[in-house]
């Protein structure tokens, strides 16, 4: 599938973390969505629908069921989002957004040790 650029909605992101899990009925949705956030099952149906017309979802007929399953990339979903962030907060700066986690003291030992490792890989890769 070519590389979507789209913008989730929180309960769009919520239906989708629910499909990335894997494929599911409309009914396993609405079981799985009417725990946490608690949707109905109209909800659930509406969202679904309005996911389907967007091209975010898609499904497949067995039998008389359908069976759903996310038609756009977690990493595409997060790319998007990621690029949204840095345009809207950052102005586009990697370096703006990563000095805010520092300030805010919110990168773990761990964190920049991954860090240091993605910047090695990059740095390597444009050799």
């Amino acid at each position: 599938m070519e590389e979507q650029r789209v913008s989730l909605s929180a309960g769009e992101w919520r239906v989708m973390e629910v499909l990335w899990a894997g494929p599911k009925t409309l009914m396993e949705l609405v079981r799985a969505l009417g725990e946490d956030p608690g949707w109905a099952k109209s909800t659930v149906t509406t969202m679904v629908r309005r996911m389907e017309q967007k091209g975010l979802i898609a499904y497949t007929t067995e039998g008389r069921t359908k069976v759903f399953r996310a038609a756009l990339a977690r990493e595409d979903a997060a790319a998007a989002e990621t690029d949204s962030l840095l345009k809207r907060a950052y102005h586009d700066s990697v370096g703006l957004l990563v000095s805010a986690l520092v300030e805010r003291n919110d990168l773990s030992k761990s964190d920049i040790d991954d860090l240091y490792a993605i910047l090695r890989r990059a740095e390597e890769e444009e050799r």
